[in-house]
Protein backbone atom coordinates (compact mmCIF):
# COMPACT_ATOMS: atom_id res chain seq x y z
CA UNK A 1 0.00 0.00 0.00
CA UNK A 2 1.53 3.38 -0.97
CA UNK A 3 2.27 5.70 1.92
CA UNK A 4 1.84 9.49 1.57
CA UNK A 5 5.03 11.51 1.84
CA UNK A 6 6.05 15.08 2.48
CA UNK A 7 7.92 17.08 -0.14
CA UNK A 8 11.66 17.44 0.14
CA UNK A 9 12.26 21.06 1.05
CA UNK A 10 15.66 21.10 -0.70
CA UNK A 11 14.14 19.86 -3.96
CA UNK A 12 11.36 22.40 -3.65
CA UNK A 13 13.89 25.21 -3.41
CA UNK A 14 15.52 23.99 -6.60
CA UNK A 15 12.24 24.40 -8.41
CA UNK A 16 11.67 20.71 -9.16
CA UNK A 17 8.08 19.62 -9.57
CA UNK A 18 6.89 17.51 -6.66
CA UNK A 19 4.02 15.07 -7.20
CA UNK A 20 1.89 14.19 -4.20
CA UNK A 21 0.09 10.91 -3.72
CA UNK A 22 -3.34 11.52 -2.25
CA UNK A 23 -4.48 8.53 -0.20
CA UNK A 24 -8.23 7.89 -0.15
CA UNK A 25 -9.84 8.24 3.28
CA UNK A 26 -10.73 4.56 3.43
CA UNK A 27 -7.18 3.45 2.68
CA UNK A 28 -5.81 5.97 5.15
CA UNK A 29 -8.13 4.68 7.86
CA UNK A 30 -7.13 1.06 7.12
CA UNK A 31 -3.45 2.02 7.15
CA UNK A 32 -3.77 3.75 10.51
CA UNK A 33 -5.72 0.82 11.94
CA UNK A 34 -3.10 -1.65 10.74
CA UNK A 35 -0.24 0.40 12.20
CA UNK A 36 -2.14 0.77 15.49
CA UNK A 37 -2.90 -2.96 15.66
CA UNK A 38 0.70 -3.97 15.02
CA UNK A 39 1.92 -1.47 17.60
CA UNK A 40 -0.53 -2.89 20.12
CA UNK A 41 0.40 -6.47 19.21
CA UNK A 42 4.10 -5.73 19.64
CA UNK A 43 3.36 -4.82 23.26
CA UNK A 44 2.33 -8.39 23.95
CA UNK A 45 4.38 -10.55 21.61
CA UNK A 46 7.50 -10.76 19.49
CA UNK A 47 7.81 -12.42 16.10
CA UNK A 48 10.05 -15.47 15.88
CA UNK A 49 11.36 -15.54 12.32
CA UNK A 50 12.72 -19.06 12.71
CA UNK A 51 9.33 -20.56 13.59
CA UNK A 52 7.38 -17.91 11.70
CA UNK A 53 5.12 -17.42 14.69
CA UNK A 54 4.35 -14.87 17.37
CA UNK A 55 5.61 -15.74 20.83
CA UNK A 56 4.49 -14.22 24.12
CA UNK A 57 7.96 -13.67 25.55
CA UNK A 58 8.39 -9.91 25.73
CA UNK A 59 8.75 -8.50 29.26
CA UNK A 60 5.39 -7.50 30.63
CA UNK A 61 3.54 -9.27 27.83
CA UNK A 62 1.80 -11.73 30.11
CA UNK A 63 0.69 -9.00 32.51
CA UNK A 64 -0.60 -6.76 29.73
CA UNK A 65 -2.49 -9.57 28.03
CA UNK A 66 -3.99 -10.79 31.30
CA UNK A 67 -5.28 -7.28 31.99
CA UNK A 68 -6.72 -7.00 28.49
CA UNK A 69 -8.52 -10.35 28.71
CA UNK A 70 -9.81 -9.67 32.20
CA UNK A 71 -11.23 -6.35 31.04
CA UNK A 72 -12.95 -8.15 28.17
CA UNK A 73 -14.37 -10.73 30.56
CA UNK A 74 -15.59 -8.13 33.04
CA UNK A 75 -17.21 -6.18 30.22
CA UNK A 76 -19.00 -9.32 29.09
CA UNK A 77 -20.19 -10.01 32.63
CA UNK A 78 -21.34 -6.39 33.02
CA UNK A 79 -23.39 -6.54 29.82
CA UNK A 80 -24.90 -9.88 30.78
CA UNK A 81 -25.72 -8.59 34.26
CA UNK A 82 -27.47 -5.54 32.83
CA UNK A 83 -29.60 -7.73 30.61
CA UNK A 84 -30.45 -9.94 33.54
CA UNK A 85 -31.53 -6.89 35.56
CA UNK A 86 -33.99 -6.03 32.79
CA UNK A 87 -35.49 -9.52 32.94
CA UNK A 88 -35.41 -9.68 36.72
CA UNK A 89 -32.94 -12.57 36.75
CA UNK A 90 -29.54 -12.15 38.39
CA UNK A 91 -26.74 -14.58 39.08
CA UNK A 92 -27.02 -15.74 42.70
CA UNK A 93 -24.16 -16.44 45.09
CA UNK A 94 -25.02 -20.13 44.90
CA UNK A 95 -24.72 -20.08 41.11
CA UNK A 96 -21.40 -18.23 41.24
CA UNK A 97 -20.05 -20.71 43.78
CA UNK A 98 -21.09 -23.71 41.71
CA UNK A 99 -19.65 -22.18 38.52
CA UNK A 100 -16.37 -21.50 40.32
CA UNK A 101 -16.17 -25.07 41.60
CA UNK A 102 -17.01 -26.50 38.17
CA UNK A 103 -14.43 -24.26 36.53
CA UNK A 104 -11.74 -25.27 39.01
CA UNK A 105 -12.50 -28.99 38.69
CA UNK A 106 -12.51 -28.83 34.88
CA UNK A 107 -9.17 -27.00 34.83
CA UNK A 108 -7.54 -29.37 37.32
CA UNK A 109 -8.77 -32.46 35.46
CA UNK A 110 -7.50 -31.07 32.16
CA UNK A 111 -4.11 -30.19 33.66
CA UNK A 112 -3.20 -33.33 35.61
CA UNK A 113 -1.06 -35.55 33.32
CA UNK A 114 -2.27 -38.94 34.59
CA UNK A 115 -5.94 -37.92 34.12
CA UNK A 116 -5.67 -37.28 30.40
CA UNK A 117 -4.37 -38.74 27.17
CA UNK A 118 -2.60 -36.11 25.08
CA UNK A 119 -2.24 -36.10 21.30
CA UNK A 120 1.11 -35.10 19.75
CA UNK A 121 -0.10 -31.87 18.10
CA UNK A 122 -2.45 -30.62 20.79
CA UNK A 123 -5.75 -31.79 22.19
CA UNK A 124 -6.42 -34.45 24.79
CA UNK A 125 -8.97 -36.93 26.06
CA UNK A 126 -9.90 -36.25 29.68
CA UNK A 127 -12.54 -37.39 32.14
CA UNK A 128 -15.58 -35.08 32.29
CA UNK A 129 -13.71 -31.83 31.58
CA UNK A 130 -16.07 -30.63 28.84
CA UNK A 131 -19.08 -31.92 30.76
CA UNK A 132 -18.26 -29.81 33.84
CA UNK A 133 -18.47 -26.67 31.69
CA UNK A 134 -21.57 -27.74 29.76
CA UNK A 135 -23.33 -28.76 32.96
CA UNK A 136 -23.24 -25.20 34.32
CA UNK A 137 -25.05 -24.06 31.19
CA UNK A 138 -27.64 -26.79 31.57
CA UNK A 139 -28.31 -25.81 35.20
CA UNK A 140 -28.31 -22.03 34.89
CA UNK A 141 -28.91 -21.17 31.24
CA UNK A 142 -26.92 -19.91 28.27
CA UNK A 143 -25.64 -16.64 29.80
CA UNK A 144 -24.06 -18.29 32.83
CA UNK A 145 -22.87 -21.20 30.72
CA UNK A 146 -21.18 -18.98 28.14
CA UNK A 147 -19.51 -16.82 30.79
CA UNK A 148 -18.19 -19.92 32.57
CA UNK A 149 -17.01 -21.38 29.28
CA UNK A 150 -15.29 -18.11 28.35
CA UNK A 151 -13.48 -18.08 31.69
CA UNK A 152 -12.42 -21.68 31.01
CA UNK A 153 -11.06 -20.65 27.61
CA UNK A 154 -8.85 -18.08 29.35
CA UNK A 155 -7.52 -20.72 31.74
CA UNK A 156 -6.81 -23.08 28.84
CA UNK A 157 -5.06 -20.34 26.89
CA UNK A 158 -2.77 -19.34 29.74
CA UNK A 159 -2.31 -22.96 30.76
CA UNK A 160 -0.80 -24.26 27.53
CA UNK A 161 -1.39 -21.95 24.57
CA UNK A 162 -0.09 -18.51 25.41
CA UNK A 163 3.53 -19.09 24.36
CA UNK A 164 2.85 -19.97 20.74
CA UNK A 165 0.68 -17.61 18.71
CA UNK A 166 0.42 -17.78 14.94
CA UNK A 167 -2.19 -15.03 14.70
CA UNK A 168 -4.95 -13.51 16.85
CA UNK A 169 -7.62 -15.39 14.90
CA UNK A 170 -5.75 -18.67 15.42
CA UNK A 171 -5.87 -18.07 19.19
CA UNK A 172 -9.60 -17.40 18.95
CA UNK A 173 -10.25 -20.59 16.97
CA UNK A 174 -8.09 -22.81 19.17
CA UNK A 175 -9.09 -21.35 22.53
CA UNK A 176 -11.62 -18.54 22.95
CA UNK A 177 -14.20 -19.56 20.34
CA UNK A 178 -13.69 -23.30 20.80
CA UNK A 179 -14.00 -23.56 24.57
CA UNK A 180 -16.62 -20.82 24.90
CA UNK A 181 -18.77 -22.85 22.49
CA UNK A 182 -19.24 -25.40 25.29
CA UNK A 183 -21.47 -22.89 27.04
CA UNK A 184 -24.01 -23.15 24.24
CA UNK A 185 -25.35 -26.16 26.15
CA UNK A 186 -27.29 -23.63 28.18
CA UNK A 187 -29.79 -23.26 25.35
CA UNK A 188 -31.22 -26.62 26.45
CA UNK A 189 -31.33 -25.68 30.13
CA UNK A 190 -33.84 -27.68 32.17
CA UNK A 191 -35.37 -29.25 29.05
CA UNK A 192 -36.10 -32.92 28.52
CA UNK A 193 -32.84 -34.67 27.62
CA UNK A 194 -31.37 -31.15 27.58
CA UNK A 195 -28.24 -32.13 29.49
CA UNK A 196 -27.24 -34.73 26.89
CA UNK A 197 -28.34 -32.72 23.85
CA UNK A 198 -26.58 -29.59 25.08
CA UNK A 199 -23.41 -31.50 25.89
CA UNK A 200 -23.27 -33.15 22.46
CA UNK A 201 -23.95 -29.83 20.72
CA UNK A 202 -21.24 -28.05 22.72
CA UNK A 203 -18.70 -30.77 21.87
CA UNK A 204 -19.52 -30.61 18.16
CA UNK A 205 -19.25 -26.81 18.08
CA UNK A 206 -15.94 -26.90 19.93
CA UNK A 207 -14.60 -29.34 17.34
CA UNK A 208 -15.87 -27.10 14.54
CA UNK A 209 -13.77 -24.14 15.70
CA UNK A 210 -10.70 -26.34 16.20
CA UNK A 211 -11.23 -27.69 12.68
CA UNK A 212 -11.45 -24.20 11.17
CA UNK A 213 -8.18 -23.31 12.87
CA UNK A 214 -6.69 -26.56 11.60
CA UNK A 215 -7.51 -25.76 7.98
CA UNK A 216 -6.22 -22.20 8.27
CA UNK A 217 -3.04 -22.72 10.29
CA UNK A 218 -2.09 -26.34 10.99
CA UNK A 219 -2.24 -28.22 7.67
CA UNK A 220 1.56 -28.08 7.39
CA UNK A 221 1.82 -30.24 10.51
CA UNK A 222 -0.02 -33.17 8.98
CA UNK A 223 2.07 -36.36 9.53
CA UNK A 224 3.67 -37.87 6.46
CA UNK A 225 2.11 -41.25 7.20
CA UNK A 226 -1.41 -39.80 7.13
CA UNK A 227 -3.30 -41.17 4.07
CA UNK A 228 -2.93 -38.63 1.28
CA UNK A 229 -6.33 -39.55 -0.08
CA UNK A 230 -7.80 -38.18 3.16
CA UNK A 231 -5.48 -35.18 3.43
CA UNK A 232 -8.32 -32.67 3.02
CA UNK A 233 -10.07 -34.25 5.99
CA UNK A 234 -7.03 -34.18 8.28
CA UNK A 235 -8.23 -31.31 10.57
CA UNK A 236 -11.64 -32.96 10.89
CA UNK A 237 -10.19 -36.39 11.69
CA UNK A 238 -7.56 -35.07 14.07
CA UNK A 239 -9.73 -32.71 16.11
CA UNK A 240 -12.85 -34.82 16.33
CA UNK A 241 -10.84 -37.93 17.21
CA UNK A 242 -10.17 -36.74 20.76
CA UNK A 243 -13.33 -34.64 21.15
CA UNK A 244 -15.67 -37.47 20.17
CA UNK A 245 -13.64 -39.93 22.26
CA UNK A 246 -14.13 -37.81 25.38
CA UNK A 247 -17.77 -37.17 24.49
CA UNK A 248 -18.53 -40.89 24.17
CA UNK A 249 -16.60 -41.67 27.36
CA UNK A 250 -18.60 -39.01 29.20
CA UNK A 251 -21.94 -40.27 27.88
CA UNK A 252 -21.05 -43.74 29.17
CA UNK A 253 -20.18 -42.35 32.61
CA UNK A 254 -23.48 -40.44 32.70
CA UNK A 255 -25.32 -43.76 32.53
CA UNK A 256 -23.73 -45.08 35.73
CA UNK A 257 -26.50 -45.17 38.38
CA UNK A 258 -24.36 -43.67 41.15
CA UNK A 259 -23.30 -40.80 38.90
CA UNK A 260 -26.89 -40.18 37.76
CA UNK A 261 -28.07 -39.97 41.36
CA UNK A 262 -25.25 -37.56 42.22
CA UNK A 263 -26.19 -35.26 39.33
CA UNK A 264 -29.86 -35.35 40.33
CA UNK A 265 -28.88 -34.40 43.89
CA UNK A 266 -26.67 -31.55 42.66
CA UNK A 267 -29.42 -30.23 40.38
CA UNK A 268 -31.86 -30.29 43.27
CA UNK A 269 -29.43 -28.39 45.54
CA UNK A 270 -28.45 -25.60 43.12
CA UNK A 271 -31.91 -24.97 41.69
CA UNK A 272 -33.80 -25.06 44.99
Amino acid sequence: MPIPFLPDQDNACEGKQIQFFVMPKVLLRNYVQEVFFMSLLSTFVTFNSENEAYELVKPGGYVALVVLLLVSMLLTIFIADKKQEQTGKKVSAKQLAFCGISLALAFVISSVPFLKFELPYGGSVTILTMFMICYTGYLFGARVGLLTAFAFSLLQFFGDGSTYILSPFQVCCDYFFAFTALGIAGLWSQKKHGMVIGFITGCILRGLFHTIGGYLYWMDYMPENFPQSLAKLYPVVYNYSYILAEMILTLVVLQIPVFKKALARIEQMVTA
